[in-house]
């Protein structure tokens, strides 16, 4: 498999910044860690190598970007305004910097990317798609929270709109610009969780989730594998595996 490692000083956050590309050509997808997680935890966690036969075989181009969770959601030493802020650098670094590295990459100057992530992976990659669905085709979103009342803060303050706009369930309840619907029936959301062990949150904020979109007439896949399927990198290798399947016929 064709490997590669990128780094540069992001001047968006203000610090360096790192990448790995899996495979040589294909649909690209871009893929967040789970919480506080690395560029390399796709590789370290065996899902490169469960679905190794998508890259090698040429039908989608990995790019594993890196997180700053800790920075930012998981930072409870700071008020949820400034957890809010490192995020949107964050967001400013991936659009801005990663998504033109990613199409000068694939040589696709108007390509929209896919999304891809497991656990809080799932939220970035949810949230990213959904607040710039020109940039990005859809997402591939396995075990997510996409509720951020659950980092202990409220976020329907007044004071704290920026939260709201970062929480899916929260903007995407009251979101009607037609902008924001007509990119989003053109686009490819899958939303998938296990009913097992640890995946109750998930559980709940999925099904709430299907409903909104049910309610918009978005159209998306939310599907809830068995009970046997818990919150873990086997069952999220099987899903991968799976919903890739069809996404790359």
């Amino acid at each position: 498999m064709h490997i590669e490692e990128h780094r540069w000083y992001s001047p968006h956050l203000d610090r360096e910044m790192s990448l790995k590309i899996y495979g040589h050509w294909g649909k690209p997808f871009i893929a967040f860690p789970c919480s506080c997680g690395r560029y390399y935890d796709y590789e370290g966690m065996g899902m490169i190598d469960a679905i190794s036969r998508f890259m090698n075989g040429g039908r989608i181009k990995l790019f594993c970007v890196d997180s700053v969770d800790s920075e930012s959601w998981y930072n409870f030493d700071v008020p949820p305004a400034d957890r809010n802020a490192r995020h949107e650098d964050y967001d400013r670094y991936i659009c801005r910097e990663v998504v033109p590295f990613i199409r000068d990459h694939c040589r696709l100057p108007h390509e929209r990317i896919m999304t891809n992530g497991c656990s809080m992976g799932a939220y970035h990659a949810l949230n990213f798609f959904l607040k710039h669905p020109d940039l990005f085709q859809g997402t591939l979103a396995l075990s997510g929270l996409y509720r951020l009342d659950r980092f202990e803060f409220q976020i329907t303050s007044e004071e704290l709109p920026a939260v709201f706009f970062n929480s899916p369930l929260s903007y995407l309840e009251t979101l009607t610009d037609p902008w924001y619907l007509e990119h989003y029936d053109c686009s490819d959301i899958i939303v998938c969780v296990g009913q097992g062990p640890w995946e109750d949150e998930a559980i709940a904020d999925t099904r709430h989730l299907d409903a909104i979109f049910q309610e918009k007439s978005i159209p998306a896949w939310v599907d809830f594998w068995g009970h046997d399927v818990n919150h873990d990198w086997p069952w999220w290798y099987r899903q991968m595996n799976y919903f890739l399947e069809h996404l790359c016929t």
